[in-house]
This record gives structure tokens, sequence and C-alpha cells, in this order.
């Protein structure tokens, strides 16, 4: 199978050094022109960023209090901004410029690790991006049944149970995302991302303008200097445990290591290398999104303190006015649409190259129908349906945000974020064993494996719980 993926990949070399124009129109590696820059791949960027996970924040910081939260914050940008500036320049092979081009984060680990260490990363990194898959469509349901509730809050009266399950929302949702899995790549998608971002940016506006008049209508900021307190309601292992899920809800907020080669791959080739325009962009995102996170999630927490929910915008810590909560949530789930797919777009190709390359003489995987933006193949509408209705069935399982949000936060930010962006550096530029820079970067990884377990076990015991009283399906 190596032997035919190499003649491939040199045919297609070959084609795109070809004379004409249809040369013109491809890169060095054969495969069509890239054209993403600077601002696409930020929009990329932050649609997978400021995501749903910006809603949790408020409920973070409110478990650390008003050091250690925006404390923690601003540590996790930083690292998620220097090891994703490591991670992109796996992007090549040898020269920045020229060197064999790291298609997916798989590639850039055989390229640069290999062994079993390739198998390892694809069995987080896709388990990881299925969960993330689950996560979005538990968010699109939380906010599509917030829209039904705050109209029935308005109608009557906050003290209303109006209860309602969210089962059809993700049936709804699932239904959506089965039509925009069938845009063929990540590509192609590039103006979803530029919608969702936009839409990310409104939701999280009106949580930190609500923040904000709820604040002044409080007359002051609420909240204390260590988070909540141990006492009504809360033992001293509960905090422990929420104080550790907090950490995974900030690390699931800044995550998206496991997207960033996908997103490098879409950018068009040097001048400048892909890795100088991705740090480029990595740089405007994580500043972007560290200012959202911490005006939204400080505000929250200065609105609610002690009491701020585990979604800002559908755990009704603001009931008025509810055609603002409409429009906040209709946004959320909007955005939610689009970072389904940037997410799920590296699972879909992974699969789709594997089937291609095991049966390449195969009509049901290979013939295609375009309508619009929209390439329909039987294989591709088979398997990528079946993988939505996957991932809405188990979402239906397992409705538990907060809980999902920590966890999946927890078990990727170490493997994905961390080690091996930091162990491909190393390979790449042959650092010394034992010098300075050697120590730092084990070091960093080190301290990140301690906060990444620790997280997964606060949030592990949140999980079961909740399992605990919960019956599956019952919405």
């Amino acid at each position: 199978m190596g032997g035919k993926a190499a003649a491939l990949e040199v045919s297609a070399a070959e084609a795109g050094r070809g004379a004409g124009e249809e040369g013109e129109w491809r890169d060095d590696d054969g495969r069509p022109r890239r054209t993403g820059t600077v601002w696409t791949a930020s929009a990329h960027i932050i649609t997978a960023v400021i995501g749903s996970g910006v809603l949790s924040l408020a409920w973070a910081i409110a478990q650390l209090g008003w050091v250690a939260g925006p404390a923690v914050m601003l540590l996790f940008a930083f690292v998620i901004y220097y090891t994703s500036t490591l991670l992109a320049e796996c992007y090549r092979s040898g020269d920045p410029c020229s060197g064999k081009r790291n298609y997916t984060y798989m590639d850039a680990v055989r390229a640069n690790l290999g062994g079993a260490k390739v198998r390892l990363c694809g069995v987080i990194q896709y388990a990881n991006l299925f969960g993330v898959a689950i996560g979005y469509t538990i968010a699109a349901s939380i906010s599509m049944l917030a829209i039904k509730r705050a109209d029935c809050f308005h109608e009557k009266g906050h003290k209303n149970a109006c209860r309602s399950s969210s089962n059809p929302y993700m049936i709804l949702f699932g239904a959506v995302e089965i039509v925009f899995s069938q845009i063929p790549d990540f590509d192609q998608i590039w103006w979803l991302s530029i919608v969702a971002a936009i839409m990310s940016f409104t939701y999280s506006t009106i949580g930190l303008s609500l923040g904000i008049a709820q604040t002044v209508a409080n007359g002051g900021f609420s909240g204390s200097l260590t988070g909540i307190s141990v006492g009504a309601g809360v033992t001293s292992m509960q905090k422990v445990w929420r104080s550790l899920q907090a950490f995974g809800d900030i690390a699931f907020a800044y995550s998206y290591a496991i997207i960033l080669i996908e997103i490098q791959d879409t950018i068009k080739a040097p001048p400048p290398s892909e890795a100088k325009v991705m740090k480029r962009a990595t740089m405007v995102s994580v500043a972007t999104t560290t200012v959202f996170y911490m005006l939204c999630g400080c505000m929250g927490y200065a609105a609610f303190g002690d009491r701020s929910p585990d979604n800002l915008l559908t755990g009704f810590g603001f009931y008025e006015p509810f055609w603002l909560l409409d429009v906040a949530n209709a946004a959320i789930v909007v955005h939610l649409v689009g970072a389904y797919q940037v997410f799920c777009q590296p699972i879909f190709a992974f699969v789709e190259r594997w089937a291609a390359a095991t049966w390449p003489d195969s009509g049901f995987i290979s013939r295609e129908v375009r309508v619009g933006p929209l390439a329909l193949s039987v294989f591709r509408l088979t398997w990528r349906t079946a993988f939505v209705c996957a991932t809405t069935v188990v979402s239906m399982l397992l409705p538990f945000f907060g809980d999902v949000v920590g966890l999946l936060g927890a078990v990727s930010f170490w493997p994905l974020t961390v080690y091996f962006p930091v162990e491909m550096y190393i390979a790449q530029r042959g650092v010394r064993r034992g010098s300075a820079r050697w120590l730092c970067l084990k070091t960093l990884s080190a301290a990140c494996l301690v906060v990444s377990v620790a997280a997964a076990a606060g949030s592990i015991a949140d999980v079961v719980d909740a399992l605990r009283v919960y019956r599956p399906f019952s919405g």
C-alpha cells in the first residue's frame, strides 16, 4: 500500500509541474493550489477555539476565584500559543519552504517520530475529534432548547419549570450536519468558518454585555479571591474535584492543536513559509480569544459569583431581555454547525484516504456528482451520515455539557497540545539531550501532564455523579 501511495504522490507531483495552464494551478505536491491566508487560517482557529467552551468559563473561574481563575487562563493561553508555534514548524520536513509536506497531524508524527507513536497519536486524535463532535451536538441542543425555555419563562414567569426534552433538537442538529458534511474537504469550508467566527463574536459579546449589565445592577462585583467556599452544599472534596474540572474546562476552551496541521495545509505556498503565516494566525487568534475569554469569564463571575452556571447563556443566570438570549443562542447554534465541520473534516479525510488507497478501483468510493459546493458520492454520503448519526445517538445518551467539556479538555490537552509538539520539535531541530532547551521543553511537558491527569480525575468524578441519577435518552 505504501508503494501505491508513493506512486500516486510522484505522478501527482509530476502533473503539478507539467507545462500549461493546468500546471500553474497546482502546488509543489501536485494538489490544487492552496489559497489560505493569515485571515482564513485565523477564522478557522477562532471557529475552533471560541466555541461553546467560552460559556463555561464563568463557572470555571467561580471554582478557582479572582486570583487563580484569570491566572490559569493566561497560563493556558501562553502554553497553547507556544506549543502551537512548535507544531507549526512540523508542517514541512526539512526545508521550511520546499520540504515534504505533512498533510495531517498523524503525518507530522510519522515523519518526525514514527513507530508506535503514530498509532497512539491517531487513536487519541480521532477519538478526541469524535468526542468534540459529541460535545458540540450536546451544546447545540442545549442552546436550541434554551430558546424555547427563554420564551416560556417570558410568557409564564421564571418560576415555571418549562421542562422539555433536548432529544428532538439533537436530531435536528444531526440532520443539518448530515447536509454540511457533504462539503468535500477543509479548504472548501472557509466561508462556513468565517460565518461561524462572526457568530462566536456575536454571542460572546452578548454574554459579556449581559454580564456587565448584571454587575451594574448588583452594585458591584460578586465572587471572592478563592472561589466557591466549602460549606453550604459544597464539601471539601467537591471543591477539589470542581477546581480540577475547571482546569479541564479552560483547556477545552483553548484546544485546537488536533486540527492545526490540517488548517496549515490550506495556506498558500511560500513565500512566506506556511509556518510563518500559521504563527501569525496563531498569535492573532490566541490573543483575540484570550481577550474574549477574560472578559466573558470574569464578567460572568462578577455578575453571578458562586452561582455562576456551567453554561452562561443557557443556565438561566439571565432571563431578560428574552429576545437577546434568543439571538445569542441562535448564534451559538450557527457557530456550532461550522465548528462541528472544522473538527470532523480531518476524520472524514482520514477514512476516505484509507478507503481510496485500499480499494482504488471501486466506483462506490471514487464516483462523484457535484451539486454546488457539495461533492456527492455514495461512499461519502453513507459513511459521513453514519458518523453524524453515531455522534447524535451518543449525545442523546450523555447530555452532560459541563462534564463532557471538562473531560474532553483534560484527556486531549497533554498528548496532543503539548507532548507530541514538544517531541516532534526536539526530533526535527535535533535539540541536544540534557541541554537547557531540552530540559525546559521536558519540564513544560511534565508539568502539563500533571495538570491533564488532575483535570481528568476531576471531570470523571463529576461524570460518575451525574450518571448515578440519569436515565439514558430521558433528555
